[in-house]
Formats: structure tokens, C-alpha cells, sequence
């Protein structure tokens, strides 16, 4: 069998998370076959023996991550606790080893898909395939990137940025660009028929990958023409939705072919409320950094901010900020999203992401996407002082 080396690779690369020489990846069928000759594997090899795994990767992650991961292993107490929605779902936290150390990361990775050696590296392990230990790695990035920032905006507020410190977040972010405007135009609807909905659907979710706006497996593309929703299916790459688009009868979802986005009631009720036809989800970095910036002192809620808040929150002044969790539950951002979706260019869900909508295609829903994160980008960089 063929192994998909050369594909995953790939996307490390695009997306800014290695270069070609700092990843490498094992896969364990009857034996184990290695993407490349390292001496990282006589670390890593007797993992498959130890572990109930059958795929492992390995990174030196690229900049700016392996400063910020750096910085937030050297600061930890041996884990690092990130806050933002993709951990509490997909890691819980992130354990730091003390080195290379096959003992020792088999301690770690019984409990974690993931681990951190300092100034080493980035492990992750896939039970099955190495898409698993792919969006594990990409998660862990966007966890330490949102903590990272975050924590030095909690720092300035609360107790003050040493000397130091203040160099390594400037070095960081001198590295931190908004992200480009989108200078092409997507697909013109409305749309009818599935032959012009499909395309128009996964150019979209390619786009939004293109432009640094998801990570991952996360986020979701879904538009709606007369009684159906066509909604990307939960567990894919919006840049490889062809094939993997669910389709969701209105007044009927239970008749839903294909599976949905767990993001299906929020989309759902959107539609209800807006009458919009496409909407799209991503996980920009900033607005979700901004979205975990609170001035509410001594609040009763603190901890609970994913789940439940009850004040008005904006970023940017005219971006609304509200709280849910994944789904349909009692505190499913269905709840949340559609009501404040009506308030602003968009709406930032507490440490997840970004929703928006237009009324006939992609290109209003895309441009607005950009536009939050990009102001949300300059705010951050205004309130710490350093203007982009």
C-alpha cells in the first residue's frame, strides 16, 4: 500500500507549519514504513509497539509557531493549558516532555494525541491514519498561537509584560501579517440547480483555506436553494469538499443524506432567521483571540465563557461575541449565532470562531470573513501598542 507521504506533507507546508526537511511520518502496517531516513526513528519507532496507534508524525514546527511553542514550553509546568474551543473538544491540553525520550513519550501519549518535546519538536500519533495525527498537529499550533497572544493581552491588563517578555512577543509579531485581501471574485448566484451549488461550495471552502481563515479539518460551507441545505460534512478539508457535501432537507433534517457538520442547527437557523443563502464558518486566529478578551472583573461566569455568558460582548464595536457549544444542545450556539448573526458584518463564538452570511453566493460571506479578521488582527496589535 502506498502511503500518503507526498499529500500530507503537502499541507504542512501550506499551511505554514514545516518545511520539507522538519517533517516525518511513520505508518504501521505489518511493519513500519517511514517517509524518510532519520535518526528521530530510533526514538520513535518503538511507539507502534507501545501504543495502540498505526500512524505517527513528527515536526519541527516553522516559525512563528516553534518561538511561540518555545516560549510557552519554557513557562509551563510540564503542560500547557490552552482555552480555546478546538483543545476542550480535541486535546484538553498539551504536555511538554523533557526530551527525546522513548519512555517518556509513551508515558505522555497513552493519555494525549500529542506532546511537545522543547526546542525539539511537535509528536503526534493517529490510531488509524495519519489525517488524524495531521489535524492533531494542526490543532496543537492554533491552541499554542491563541494562548500565546492571548496571555500576553492578559498580562498587559493584569500584572504588566517584563522587559523580556515584551521582546519575544515582539518578535512574534513582527513575524504576523492581517491577512491579504481577496483580490478575485468567487462564483456569482444565486444558485438553482446542485451543478452550479457543488462548485460553488468547495470553491468557497477552498478559498477560505487558501486564505489562512481555518486550520485543519474545522469550519463549514453550506448553501441553501429552495427545501434543501448543501452543508460540507463533518470531519473534511474545505479545500477537498468535492464528493463530501451533505444534503439537508429544510423541514425535514432527520432525512439528511451524508454527515452533516455538527454546525447543522446553527446553519439551520441561520437560514430561518436571515433568509441568507450561503454561510460560511472558519477559525480566524485574532477573532478568536479577541473573543477570549474580557473586561468583566470578578465574574460569576468565569470558566463557563464557551458555554454560557449573558452580557452584550463586540469586538471592534460592531462585532457581536457570543457563547455556545458544538450542536443542538441546551447551550448549542444555535442558540446564539442566528440572533446576533443580525447585529454585525458577522458573529464570533467565544473561543471557536467566525459565522457569516450573504443573500444570493459566496463572494459578500467571504469578503466579510476577511474583513473581521483583518480588523481584529489591527485591534489586538492597537491594544498592545503595536501597530500594524
Amino acid at each position: 500500500m502506498t502511503e500518503p507521504f507526498e499529500m500530507y506533507q503537502a499541507r504542512f507546508i501550506r499551511d505554514g507549519l514545516a518545511e520539507p526537511a522538519d517533517v516525518l511520518m511513520g505508518v504501521c502496517r505489518e511493519d513500519v514504513h517511514w517517509s524518510k531516513d532519520s535518526p528521530d526513528i530510533a526514538v520513535l519507532e518503538p511507539l507502534f509497539d507501545r501504543l495502540d496507534i498505526h500512524c505517527l508524525v513528527w515536526i519541527r514546527p516553522s516559525e512563528p509557531y516553534r518561538s511561540i511553542i518555545a516560549y510557552l514550553s519554557a513557562d509551563s509546568d510540564g503542560t500547557i493549558y490552552p482555552k480555546d474551543m478546538e483543545t476542550r473538544l480535541f486535546l484538553q491540553d498539551l504536555p511538554v516532555a523533557k526530551g527525546m525520550d522513548t519512555d517518556e513519550l509513551a508515558g505522555l501519549l497513552k493519555q494525549r494525541k500529542t506532546a511537545i518535546v522543547p526546542e525539539a519538536g511537535l509528536i503526534a500519533t493517529g490510531r488509524e491514519s495519519l489525517k488524524q495525527a495531521f489535524v492533531t498537529i494542526s490543532s496543537a499550533c492554533f491552541a499554542c498561537f491563541i494562548h500565546f497572544f492571548s496571555a500576553f493581552r492578559t498580562a498587559q491588563k493584569n500584572r504588566g509584560i517584563t522587559p523580556a517578555d515584551w521582546q519575544r512577543l515582539e518578535h512574534v509579531g513582527n513575524m504576523i501579517t492581517p491577512p491579504p485581501l481577496f483580490d478575485g471574485e468567487l462564483a456569482k448566484g444565486p444558485f438553482s440547480s446542485e451543478a452550479d451549488i457543488l462548485p460553488a461550495i468547495c470553491e468557497a471552502g477552498k478559498q477560505v483555506v487558501d486564505l489562512g481563515l481555518v486550520d485543519s479539518f474545522f469550519g463549514n460551507v453550506s448553501y441553501h436553494a429552495d427545501d434543501m441545505l448543501y452543508i460540507s460534512e463533518t470531519g473534511t478539508f474545505l479545500d477537498d469538499l468535492d464528493g463530501v457535501i451533505a444534503r439537508c432537507p429544510i423541514d425535514d433534517p432527520e432525512k439528511t443524506t451524508g454527515k452533516a457538520s455538527s454546525e447543522l442547527p446553527a446553519h439551520l437557523e441561520i437560514i430561518r432567521r436571515t433568509g441568507s443563502r450561503a454561510i460560511l464558518h472558519g477559525h480566524p486566529r485574532f477573532s478568536v483571540i479577541l473573543s477570549m478578551d474580557c473586561d468583566v472583573e470578578d465574574c460569576p461566569y468565569r470558566g463557563q465563557c464557551h458555554r454560557y455568558c449573558p452580557y452584550d460582548r463586540y469586538a471592534c464595536k460592531d462585532i457581536p461575541i457570543v457563547s455556545g457549544e458544538v450542536g443542538g444542545g441546551a447551550y448549542g450556539l444555535c442558540h446564539t449565532v442566528p440572533k446576533a448573526i443580525c447585529r454585525g458584518p458577522g458573529v464570533i463564538v467565544y473561543g471557536h470562531g467566525v459565522f457569516t452570511c450573504a443573500e444570493t453566493d459566496f463572494n459578500e460571506a467571504l469578503l466579510k470573513l476577511i474583513d473581521i479578521e483583518r480588523r481584529c488582527c489591527i485591534e489586538y496589535f492597537n491594544a498592545m501598542g503595536m501597530a500594524k
